[in-house]
């Protein structure tokens, strides 16, 4: 069970943190990874960390922007955003994958479980 918090309503060129709790999905057998989605579109990749944090990949979109951690002491998945704008509203979703389909991590059909999703709103 994923279950992310930490969305809400910002101004454009602001910051949120996003968490993701993990429980079972935080050994390493697993990589973690966001994705969003905007109405009317498509899921999208967002960012997607190892286990150990060696590695981590982010969609051209957000690179620069956004950061992606996770503290698996804590069973934590964490998406630092910063320079929000508007393009960036959607509803954020966390997702587990296996870890030897690291090669496959930006694709959406790759992970195995997903959160519910937390509402991220910019305003202009």
């Amino acid at each position: 069970q994923l279950v992310e918090s930490g969305g809400g309503l910002v101004q454009a060129g602001g910051s949120l943190r996003l968490s993701c709790a993990a429980p079972g999905r935080t050994s390493g057998r697993y990589f973690m990874g966001w994705f969003r989605q905007a109405p009317g579109k498509d899921r999208e990749f967002v960012a997607a960390i190892t286990f150990s944090s060696s590695s981590t990949v982010y969609a051209d979109s957000v690179k620069g922007r956004f950061t992606i951690s996770r503290d698996n002491d804590k069973k934590m998945v964490y998406l630092q955003m910063d320079s929000l704008n508007p393009s960036d509203t959607a509803v954020y979703f966390c997702a587990a994958g296996p870890r030897y389909k690291w090669a496959d991590a930006m694709v959406k059909a790759t992970y195995e479980d997903w959160g519910q999703g937390t509402q991220v709103t910019v305003s202009s």
